[in-house]
This record gives C-alpha cells, structure tokens and sequence, in this order.
C-alpha cells in the first residue's frame, strides 16, 4: 500500500497550496489527495497543483468531492450537481487521478417527508450517469461511507446495496474510512465482505463519540486492527490519512509529521507499506 495524505490538513490551518504540497513531500508521503472544487478555482491553482506535484513527484490519486445535491428533490439541483460531478471527474482525468472519492449526502427531513427510497433511487441513477463518464475517463469513483444516522451509506451493508443497485462494480466502488466505521460500530471483520470492491481508504482517529478526523493515537479507534483486517482482503492501493482543523494551525507540519510516523510505524508493523 501506499500513504498519502488529503491535502486539507494544510488549507485548513492557512497554509498555501504549494506550502502544504512541498511539506507532504518532505515528511515522506507516497501521495496527495486533493480537496478543491474545479468550480471554484482558476487556472492559476489548477496549474500550480498539477505542476508542483509533478515537480515534487508526487501523484494525485483521488480529489474529494461533497455532492449532496444529487439526492436533492429539485430536479435542477440533481443536473448542476451531474455536471459538477463531471467537471470532478475531467479533473481526476487531468490530473492522473485513478479515483473521485464521492459523499452523497444524508436524508432529509428525518425521512417523513420524501420517501426514503425515492432519494435512493436519486442517489443510483445519478451515480449509474456518473459511472458511465468516469469509464470513458478510465477513472473510478470511490463512495465514502458516512458516520451519520441519517447518511444512505453509514454502513457495510448500505454500501454492499448501492454498488449493487449501481451495477457498475468495476466504476462505482467504495472507499473506506477506519475512524468512520468505528463510529458505526463496524467491526474490523466486517471489512472482509467488502473485498475486491474497495478503491480508496481513509485513515484518521476520533474518541469513539463524534467525527474527529484525528492524528493516530489522539482517540480511541484501533486503527492497527482494521488496516490488518484492510490489508487481510488483498488491497494494495492508497491509505490516505484525513486530518481535519488542527488545533495548533500554527504546528500543522508537527501534527502532520506525527500522523505520518505513526501511520508508517503501524502499515510496516503489518507488512503493508510499499
């Protein structure tokens, strides 16, 4: 497997986008995920991502999508959302990117207004439109499984049925999140029912309450246990550690830099770092 880190750890504590890319390099990450919106940037920090991270030698393998508006009941909302997504995906396209890591957002109204099942069906044919663009791209996109009650996928069974009713196993894949599926009381055993569908994982700690995206060893996940239990169904892509709003943004790169080391220590413990 290789490490990587999601490139918000740095933006989010302040720090340029080339800052934060060249740090990512120097502590010893394999990789970086991008968290931007095509959207919203300019082609200045297009280029500059693509060119330092090519400069740094240092590849991209997944940019981060939030695209609730798929499951909107709005009509017009579900078509700008497509086709931002599509814009996502010309992104993962340009910048070599072998996933979209894809969150779809969570019922509304507490599941009493609109029929749960017709925002399921949203979620589906929209992704099955989706799954057809990012083929002709070659890429893949990767469904984050959510720790929130009302998420459509919070567990390993809802994401079992979305990639099944998607029907594209091969496009639409999922993307495991360890300090995630230890707030949904997913065991690490379960993982195995996930195996040859898992494109991306996600690797943070939390204390076992709420959504912490926390350095190893700041929480109560057992991290080690689901990386063996990841490793345990043959993956072999990217472990992406996800840190989100430091604390100290001062003291980003310490924070970082022990993430890594930590990380390291666990995958070379397991044989997994490569």
């Amino acid at each position: 497997m290789k490490l990587g880190l999601i490139n918000s750890a740095f933006a989010q504590a302040g720090k340029g986008t080339k800052f934060g890319l060249q740090q990512t390099k120097a502590i010893g990450f394999d990789t970086v995920d991008i968290f931007t919106d095509p959207l919203d940037i300019d082609i200045r920090e297009r280029r500059l991502i693509k060119d330092t991270c090519d400069d740094l030698g240092l590849p991209i393998p997944s940019i981060c999508c939030v695209a609730i508006g798929l499951i909107d009941f709005n009509p017009s909302v579900q078509r700008f959302h497509v086709e931002r997504c599509k814009a996502y995906l010309d992104l993962c396209y340009e910048y070599g990117c072998t996933n979209l890591l894809l969150v779809l957002g969570e019922y509304i109204w507490q599941r009493e207004v609109i029929p749960p099942a017709e925002q399921w069906r949203m979620g589906v044919e929209n992704l099955r439109t989706l799954g057809r663009y990012a083929k002709k791209l070659g890429v893949t996109i990767a469904m984050e499984l959510e720790p929130f009650k009302a998420s459509l996928i919070n567990t390993v069974d809802t994401m079992l049925k979305f990639i099944e009713d998607v029907g594209m196993p091969k496009v639409v894949r999922a993307n495991v999140d360890i300090s995630h599926l230890y707030l949904m009381n997913v065991k690490p055993k379960e993982i195995a029912r996930l195996k040859g569908l898992i494109e991306h994982v996600h690797l943070s700690d939390c204390n076992g309450k709420v959504h912490g995206d926390l350095p190893p060893g700041h929480g109560v996940v057992p991290i080690i246990k689901y990386l063996e239990a990841i490793r345990d169904t043959g993956f072999d892509k990217v472990v992406s550690i996800e840190l989100e709003y430091s604390p100290e943004p001062d003291k980003i790169v310490e924070w970082v830099t022990e993430a890594y080391e930590k990380t390291d220590a666990m995958m070379q413990k397991l044989g997994c770092r490569g």
